[in-house]
């Protein structure tokens, strides 16, 4: 009997599981660029929208505001963005990429999709499509109860 024989039957202790694999995995990928899971995501996200606001960032990454000062400090830091006023709000800064940021994120990007091939490989179409239907609904069920509330 495996010691977590108890556990192994909760979606979340399997989540976690398979997220832990997926974690130490990426870490590995992200390592030759410099980058943690965060901080990649910041990144491609700014590239992908270039001037988006840090409120509309930690909203997009489910994080709170002020656990991203540090990675957008250590990517403006490296070079890869740039904070810049938005004209008529002098307290909001839009992120912006620099060039630098711009083929950063596109490579890890690609190397993050290969590191996800790689660990998708003996998932059918299929069940990585469930997946992802499952994680979505998952992701609702905080709007699901307030409005049903």
């Amino acid at each position: 009997m495996r010691a977590d024989a108890g556990l192994r039957d909760l979606v979340g202790y399997r989540m976690k599981r398979a997220f832990a694999v997926i974690q130490a995995d990426l870490s590995r990928v992200l390592e030759p660029f410099g980058l943690r899971m965060i901080p990649f995501s910041a990144l491609v996200v700014i590239a992908r929208q270039p001037g988006i606001g840090q409120g509309q960032l930690a909203a997009a990454l489910a994080v709170e505001r002020s656990n991203l000062v540090a990675p957008l400090d250590g990517l403006e830091a490296r070079g890869l963005i740039r904070r810049e006023a938005v004209p008529g709000d002098r307290r909001a800064l839009a992120l912006k990429p620099t060039p630098a940021g711009l083929t950063l994120a596109e490579a890890a990007l690609a190397a993050v999709r290969a590191h996800e091939a790689r660990l998708m490989a003996g998932v059918s179409e299929a069940d990585v499509a469930a997946l992802f239907r499952a994680c979505a609904a998952i992701e609702t069920v905080p709007e699901r109860e307030e409005t049903s509330g």
